[in-house]
């Protein structure tokens, strides 16, 4: 008995002593795992710490931000001003014709509507004068011009600084022992007018408060005139042995009757008396310059006008504001006014409008624009001619009388067309005397 005892005693400390060291093993084992994946994870994390430094000194764009980085690179002000929130879309700008008035009595474009404060788009579409309306097509043109009046400028504004003006060719001689002063007419050029028209030149002399005046034959005209005609004037030379002691004038005018009966002045030059030693015997080229507005008693009436010209959309604008002055004994039965537009191109007729009509009144007021479409290189040899209608009667269509506008008219017509040249999408109102 003593003897197993013993035995199970030493199985008893040889099992503690293997259960003992089993269980060190496994501690060692535990430990020794954890001690590797602490090393494992330590040597992934300096690994890819070390390709992270490599990355940043190759490429220094994609560097690891830090707070050192940030401090460096930006500079942080503060402010207390409101940020206004901007638009990132910028409109063109839109031009309004302004009204300019370059007649003597100043109107006041808002007593006459709204026709002159739209802008060019909206007058585009704004056009109410459309109630009687004709179109007419334009020829074709050669391409020699044989009735040049001004020089037109492909692709340009025709401006008034490129009108070439009327001249005229004449020579001067003095003969002293009658006392009579020859003006030979040779020629003229650069005349445009319409077809069918007829002209003559006549020319006036004034000495001592007296005139003197004489005129050639009437020629049918045309681009280039031939006269060959001599004016002859008797000077008062007793006393005197030349013409510098002379106190007169001379003056030379290109005249135009067309089929109306209407006679108008192309253009006008002068000269002293006292010059003309200096002009003796000598062919003189001269610039016929239009005559200067005056006003006509003979007119039946005025009519107010406005012109614009927007180069970029060839366009022509004509708005028709009021009338004044009209005939009354054309207008005893009924009134019933209206006027009619007519755009020409020398003889061609390119257009015709008309305005509403007015009822029972003697000034009446239209305020009605008409807008007309026509090229910058037509502008030089086209022309406008409006005409004050009355209806009489149902059917019967009374003229008051009409205007003309363009390059190749005078007065008024002229003087408006070329302020309407210098100054494109500009209101230019005027007012037109009218004839019948």
């Amino acid at each position: 008995m003593a003897s197993q005892i013993h035995v199970l005693s030493f199985v008893l400390k040889v099992g503690m002593l293997m259960s003992a060291t089993a269980l060190l093993g496994a501690t060692l084992g535990t430990v020794s795992g954890l001690l590797t994946l602490c090393g494992l994870s330590l040597l992934c994390k300096s690994c890819k710490k070390g390709k992270l430094e490599r990355g940043d000194e190759t490429d220094p764009e994609k560097a690891k931000p830090s707070i050192l980085h940030t401090l460096t690179q930006f500079s942080v002000q503060k402010s207390t001003e409101p940020i206004q929130p901007q638009a990132s879309l910028k409109f063109p700008k839109i031009y309004c014709p302004k009204p300019c008035v370059t007649s003597q009595e100043v109107i006041n474009y808002k007593e006459h509507g709204a026709a002159s404060d739209m802008s060019a788009a909206e007058l585009d579409t704004c056009n109410q004068a459309t109630d009687h309306e004709e179109v007419f097509s334009l020829p074709r043109q050669a391409s020699a011009d044989e009735t040049p009046c001004t020089s037109e400028q492909t692709g340009a504004m025709t401006t008034s600084s490129s009108i070439l003006y009327p001249k005229l060719h004449f020579s001067i001689s003095l003969h002293k022992e009658n006392g009579e002063l020859h003006i030979s007419i040779v020629e003229a050029e650069n005349i445009s007018v319409e077809a069918g028209c007829e002209g003559y030149i006549s020319g006036c002399v004034s000495v001592s408060e007296e005139q003197k005046h004489a005129h050639t034959a009437v020629h049918k005209l045309a681009a280039h005139v031939q006269w060959g005609e001599e004016l002859v004037f008797a000077l008062p030379m007793e006393g005197t042995e030349d013409t510098d002691s002379l106190d007169g004038e001379v003056a030379l005018s290109l005249h135009c009757c067309d089929r109306f009966s209407h006679n108008s002045t192309l253009g006008t030059m002068r000269f002293k008396l006292a010059d003309i030693s200096m002009m003796l015997d000598a062919d003189c080229w001269v610039d016929l310059q239009p005559p200067k507005q005056q006003e006509v008693a003979s007119s039946s009436g005025e009519l107010l006008l406005s012109l614009s010209y927007l180069p970029a959309a060839n366009r022509l604008g004509v708005v028709v504001m009021k009338a004044r002055g009209l005939q009354s004994d054309k207008l005893k039965d009924n009134i019933d006014l209206s006027v009619k537009l007519t755009l020409k191109h020398q003889n061609a007729k390119l257009k015709k409008k008309q305005t509403r009509r007015v009822k029972h009144k003697m000034n009446p007021v239209w305020n009605e624009m008409m807008m007309l479409e026509l090229p910058s290189e037509l502008l030089a040899k086209s022309s406008v001619e409006l005409e004050v209608l009355n209806l009489a009667s149902p059917g019967t269509l009374l003229p008051l009388g009409r205007c003309m506008l363009g390059l190749h008219t005078s007065g008024t017509g002229l003087q408006h067309w070329k302020q309407m040249l210098d100054n494109p999408r500009k209101q230019i109102a005027m007012w037109h005397p009218l004839y019948t």
